[in-house]
């Protein structure tokens, strides 16, 4: 592969104790008697996940139009870059670039997608929870360059490493205490500096696996944005931004340049972080919205490339400081000319992966989302395709293993399935981890712990067909200290196969291997015994495709509420 070329700043490495700095501002008329402020623009996405092609489905669309794709997205990019000095012009990103991707980029280690932003033009990414999927040396990789350990130059090329900065402010060496990649960048602008300091959620190894975040400590994201900024402005930066994997969510009736009602992680984040910071770039939730949170701009460009927020900012040229700032998100529409570097890098990739790709493994009888259904006003609910990857698992380890249930995780459903024929590719851009399935033993009193956690980590796990249970709006919510002592599952009610469960019986469950080691917050599972590793889970779930076409989705009626089952 080629390299573009890295276009890096100055990149700090290390941190200095220093006492806060209060944030110097410039009001326009301070700015009107001086020299003519300098004009930045930023152009951001997040949570791109090796989305090389359009998204199928309703991940395709955004704002009621068709979206997305590495051709039309380095156009747009390049369409905006029209409308500033290209010198004025900073490019980047907010985590989850790689990881949970479609089979063209994750057949060679998203070395693809790298490839592809680095033509685009991104200069800095922070990185994100699925940055982290395969562990720190494969992300230092990916930075860097060179084959993979064990699969090699895939494609038959040297892979040369990302033509961007990764940012990793709040992810340590544990051993060390030092970033494990550079925390921040300076960034020069007709002699005005940028800083950009890039974070994940401080939550990275309750949602990604062991492996993957061995021998790494992540920190609080407003305290390590905090403690950078001192830095930054000690090296006389004053213009802040900070490239955050961590989001929230607005009302459902905001459009991609609102702010309604928003909620979640980032406005807590926010409301801490010093007033020195300008601009959050965030994602994670996979929402669009345009916020001022706490005096600072905060957006995110929603997932897959579909969005890029356009950023201006006004910089004092004396000072240093903002004078203003403004986003809008702007639709990666399909109207527009491919990009032909990014056609020929596309076309290249899909000749080396060859026929595999478009073998059709199955049919379905109808679309079958991943969206989940409404539990007593929450999103807690089933999900069609969740269940049937579930019943999947379930077919793959009763007879092999004994199991008489399984459970997948939401997390691990990444796309919807289109009515008609399903091949290879669609499936695996729906299970695209590579996860075992594990089958292990769980007592009744375990299960109905298990079944508490859901309410405790707000992740509902997709049961299989043979599962049963009622909840209880009006129940209490355990700890995550003691999920168990939580009421939201009325006991008596969990059913296995019809046979009602009891506390000190002893039942085969199968689950993933990422779930199996306490994934997502699902602790108790843990504490299984007996437990036997299977086949990858798409493997699982393209067999029952075969086996089982055409494929209907399941109903929705595995959990109940008491309100639809009076208690006895």
């Amino acid at each position: 592969m080629s390299n573009p070329g890295m276009r890096r700043a100055a990149i700090g490495l290390t941190a200095l104790a220093v006492t806060a700095l209060g944030a110097v501002t410039t009001t326009p008329d301070q700015a009107d008697a001086g020299p003519k402020p300098v004009a930045v623009k930023l152009l951001a996405l997040n949570d791109f996940h090796g989305n090389l092609e359009p998204p199928s489905g309703s991940s395709g669309t955004i704002a009621g139009q068709p979206a997305g794709g590495a051709e039309y997205l380095a156009t747009q990019l390049a369409e905006l870059r029209k409308h500033a000095k290209k010198q004025n012009t900073i490019t980047v990103a907010a985590g989850d670039l790689i990881g949970a991707s479609p089979l063209l980029s994750a057949a060679f280690h998203d070395e693809p997608t790298i490839e592809a932003l680095s033509l685009a033009g991104l200069d800095y990414a922070s990185v994100g929870n699925h940055e982290f999927d395969e562990g720190a040396d494969e992300l230092l990789r990916i930075q860097n360059g060179g084959c993979h350990p064990v699969d090699g130059c895939v494609d038959g090329t040297p892979y040369e490493g990302a033509g961007f900065q990764y940012l990793s402010a709040n992810a340590f060496k544990t051993a060390s205490g030092q970033p494990l990649l550079a925390p921040y960048a300076i960034h020069k602008v007709q002699g005005v500096k940028v800083g950009f300091i890039g974070m994940t959620l401080e939550g990275t190894p309750r949602i990604v696996s062991q492996q993957g975040v061995a021998g790494l400590t992540f920190a609080d994201e407003a305290q390590t944005a905090n403690r950078y900024a001192r830095e930054l402005r000690r090296q006389g930066v004053e213009t802040i931004v900070v490239l955050l994997h961590e989001g929230g969510t607005q009302d459902a009736t905001g459009g991609i340049n609102d702010c309604k009602g928003i909620s979640g992680p980032i406005v807590d984040i926010a409301n801490r972080m010093d007033p020195s910071i300008d601009v959050v770039v965030s994602g994670h939730t996979h929402q669009a919205y345009n916020c001022d949170i706490n005096g600072k701009l905060v957006t995110s460009a929603s997932s897959f490339g579909r969005l890029v927020t356009d950023i201006d900012l006004s910089i004092d040229r004396r000072t240093g400081d903002v004078i203003s700032a403004k986003a809008e998100n702007v639709v990666v529409t399909r109207n527009v000319a491919p990009d032909r570097a990014q056609t020929d890098l596309i076309n290249r990739y899909k000749t080396v992966l060859g026929p595999v790709a478009g073998r059709e493994v199955g049919q379905t009888t109808t679309e079958i989302k991943k969206t989940q259904e409404s539990l007593f006003g929450t999103t807690l609910g089933e999900s069609p395709l969740g269940n049937l990857i579930a019943d999947a698992q379930l077919a793959a380890t009763d007879d092999e293993q004994g199991a008489v249930a399984a459970f997948m995780n939401p997390g691990g459903v990444r796309a919807d399935l289109d009515a008609g024929p399903v091949t290879y590719e669609e499936a695996f851009t729906v299970q695209p981890f590579a996860n075992n399935l594990v089958t292990l033993d769980l007592t009744g009193v375990q299960l109905y712990c298990l079944l508490e956690q859901q309410f405790v980590t707000a992740r509902t796990l997709y049961p299989s067909s043979t599962v049963r249970y009622v909840v209880d709006p009006a129940g209490t919510t355990g700890t995550t200290a003691d999920a168990c002592a939580g009421t939201r599952v009325v006991r008596g009610s969990l059913t296995l196969g019809g046979v009602a469960v009891t506390p000190d019986a002893t039942y085969r469950v199968t689950v993933n291997n990422f779930l199996s080691g306490g994934g997502d917050g699902f602790t108790v599972l843990t504490g299984g015994t007996n437990a036997v590793t299977g086949m990858i889970d798409l493997d699982a779930f393209v067999a029952y495709l075969t086996a089982e076409s055409p494929v209907s989705a399941p109903a929705l009626d595995r959990i109940r509420t008491t309100a639809e089952v009076p208690a006895a």
